[in-house]
């Protein structure tokens, strides 16, 4: 096998469960988004529960600091039936080694500015944290704070779930000693504006100019926001509920093909204003879609919102698919802080390093053939 195909097989293992986690996350982002819209609803209850959601999202926006743990509330069997039901080639499935990861896995997320999460802008942003965890412990962590990006994993454990092999340490050249940290489950440093222009570099065509960041204006964003309201108050049926514990839970369900149809009608006319790569689907595009209904669960505490659960199931339209969901928990904000004891590293060593060691890897699987 060469390089090239081992390459090309790592990338469809790690595209597999990107596409798992895309189809996923994307269905509960419109979702939840749309639900979690502002209502201009007729009855008091669907009021009430409009401008409870409103009230909520907006003390959310007013904060500085914001922490959530993300749940994928699934299991392995499921996404192993979602993924069957999108062919893919064979060869290409999603490893069971993969759907047990992901049906485990927590993603814990801080973002910190210096301004309301309202108001802020990309450069306002000064620390952000995220971490992947399952049942055995850390999987990866990184941390944006100031000019560097650090990171810590556990790398045979994501090589494994992956389907690709891990460096070993001894297979690393004298000048890459510090990957060795890496591999090691250690800290790690990068220089983020370094790391950002080679990530660029390899991804354009030859001659090609960075591509401009993707920004809204502030008029096409009220725009936006004026067609969810529209669309929700048609669409939306919202209910609201005690636990026992005196928290307030409140239901928004929909019918989802009916749902993004109507949304995206309304934001056509706006299509000119939205930034590159932000195309919108036709309604073609979304005749195949599902028009089950779909529902949104909000919980709030004293006004406040601490969870978020959407049950996708339904949308998978397959029998076998019998737990698909995500659950977002939310926490009082933690300030991000650089690991202490960081080792750093360069981009050209960290791409020379682990090169070498694939290729030596390689050449030894070549003499043993």
């Amino acid at each position: 096998m060469s390089l090239r195909q081992r390459s090309h097989g790592d990338r469809t293992d790690e595209e597999t469960i990107i596409t798992a986690i895309r189809k996923t996350l994307t269905a509960t982002a419109v979702v939840g988004a749309v639900l979690a819209g502002s209502a201009a609803c007729g009855t008091v209850e669907q009021l009430s529960a409009g401008k409870k959601l409103d009230q909520a999202f907006e003390r959310l926006a007013g904060e500085k600091t914001i922490s959530f743990e993300l749940d994928l509330d699934t299991d392995a069997r499921s996404l192993k039936a979602l993924d069957a039901s999108s062919d893919p080639e064979p060869g290409e499935e999603m490893p069971d080694e993969a759907a047990d990861l992901i049906s485990g896995a927590k993603i814990s997320v801080t973002v910190q500015s210096k301004k309301p999460i309202e108001e802020s802008g990309e450069k306002d942003y000064v620390g952000m944290a995220l971490k992947i965890s399952t049942k055995d412990g850390d999987l990866t962590e990184y941390r944006v704070i100031g000019d560097y990006t650090y990171i810590r994993s556990d790398a045979n454990a994501l090589g494994k779930a992956m389907g690709f092999p891990v460096p070993s340490v001894k297979d690393l050249p004298p000048e890459a000693s510090g990957l060795k940290k890496v591999l090691e489950g250690e800290w790690v440093k990068i220089n983020t504006k370094e790391m950002e222009k080679t990530t660029a570099e390899l991804g354009a065509e030859p001659g090609a100019k960075p591509a401009p960041e993707p920004t809204l204006d502030a008029k096409t964003q009220k725009h936006l926001l004026e067609a969810l309201r529209k669309t929700v108050a048609r669409e939306v049926d919202f209910k609201t509920a005690e636990d026992e514990d005196g928290s307030e839970h409140i239901t928004a369900t929909a019918p989802f093909r009916t749902l993004i149809t109507q949304f995206l009608g309304e934001i056509r006319p706006l299509a000119k204003s939205l930034p590159p790569g932000m195309e919108l689907p036709t309604d073609k595009d979304l005749k195949d879609a599902p028009d089950t209904d779909v529902t949104a669960d909000f919980t709030l505490e004293n006004g406040e919102l601490t969870e978020v659960s959407v049950d996708l199931a339904k949308l998978a339209e397959n029998a076998k698919v019998k737990k698909l969901g995500l659950v977002v928990r939310m926490s009082e904000g933690q300030t991000p802080t650089a690991p202490a004891g960081a080792t750093e590293l360069s981009i050209d060593e960290i791409l020379g390093g682990f090169g070498a060691a694939m290729m030596n890897e390689e050449a030894f699987l070549e003499d043993v053939a």
